[in-house]
């Protein structure tokens, strides 16, 4: 049986994280730790888990580690975990800065421990089917994308940069660039970003809008916004449409849900068919298993933070931002027209 530790419970996928591990038969939570002992209790009440006051404590007894820190925090647990022979599922973003995301890496490789970047939207069955597609060669060369990953503002350390690394550029940039990244095997080239503070009183951007351009041709537009209200039935979305030269494909990863009408308790939305949460922490223990890399991987999360990163600096100097292409990224699709050169 794996016994599974988590180090910081302050992101929101926390609590979902947990109750997917305690589904599984396989796993045992080994306890969790927070530097905040009130917001660690109140988990440690909820799931009737073991409350730890020293983190190395709770890495010593644990096969591994997922980090739902704040992301500051993110390079401390992960390193202190796999510098102790454990493997680690890291909250998105991986870091706040490159070098950061670099030196988790390079910490991994050295002590040879699975490394797995928590990006549960790419596990989506709109997402996986959307790979089929493409590969299947059904639309042709992708010419270029739409995209939002808009949310509701989440407050609390989120809005603090010193903590979180910025706002809703950093937050919702990642998870979509993982997406696109891994459908049309392509990195991002280019990138050019406007972003503002519009819609709350916070120290932080909660509005943006990125361009990107692609190493396949495409380009690509991005509104990574906190701009859902409250009021709105559930907390985000992550929408896709692809144009290419054979045909297009849209797609909304959050849309597999059942919308029920009710005199008394108002609009009702029920989730239905897999759990992306599910997929990923499943994912992670048979990546432990079977001793084999993981579906979403830390250098996915090095390549996603880049881009965030290159958006800032694209407001900050005004121009878009060139990126790099690490070779050994760019992977052959079964479809052809969209193939890059290894």
């Amino acid at each position: 049986m794996l016994r599974i530790g988590f180090l910081g419970i302050a992101h929101m996928h926390s609590y979902s994280y947990i109750r997917q591990l305690k589904s599984l038969h396989e796993v045992k939570i080994a306890g969790i730790y927070d530097r905040d002992t009130i917001k660690a209790k109140k988990a440690s009440d909820k799931f009737n888990l073991e409350l730890f006051k020293d983190p190395k404590e709770l890495v010593d007894i644990s096969d591994a580690i997922v980090i739902t820190s704040e992301n500051s925090l993110h390079k401390e647990y992960s390193e202190l975990a796999m510098k102790n022979g454990k493997h680690v599922l890291c909250e998105k973003p991986i870091a706040t800065s490159e070098e950061d995301a670099h030196s988790m890496l390079k910490t991994a490789k050295e002590n040879n421990v699975i490394f797995q970047m928590a990006f549960p939207v790419r596990y989506a069955p709109s997402i996986q089917q959307a790979k089929k597609e493409i590969e299947a060669g059904k639309l042709g060369k992708i010419l270029s994308i739409t995209a939002t990953n808009h949310g509701r503002m989440p407050g609390g350390w989120f809005v603090n940069k010193e903590l979180s690394g910025g706002g809703a550029v950093m937050d919702h940039t990642v998870h979509v660039v993982d997406i696109i990244r891994w459908l049309l095997n392509s990195e991002i080239t280019e990138v050019s970003a406007e972003y503002e503070t519009l819609i709350y009183d916070i120290p932080v951007e909660d509005c943006g809008l990125l361009m990107l351009k692609l190493s396949n041709g495409a380009f690509m537009s991005l509104d990574c916004s906190w701009s859902r209200p409250k009021a709105h039935p559930y907390w985000g979305d992550v929408t896709l449409h692809l144009i290419g030269t054979k045909g297009s494909l849209w797609l909304s990863a959050f849309n597999a849900k059942v919308k029920v009408y009710s005199n008394k308790n108002g609009v009702i939305w029920e989730n239905f068919g897999d759990n992306f949460d599910a997929s990923l922490v499943k994912e992670f223990i048979n990546s432990i298993k079977e001793g084999r890399e993981p579906l979403t991987t830390g250098r996915d999360g090095l390549e996603a933070l880049k881009v965030a990163l290159a958006a800032y600096k694209s407001k900050e100097i005004n121009e878009p931002v060139k990126l790099s292409i690490n070779k050994c990224n760019v992977k052959k699709t079964k479809g052809g027209e969209n193939d890059e050169k290894e």
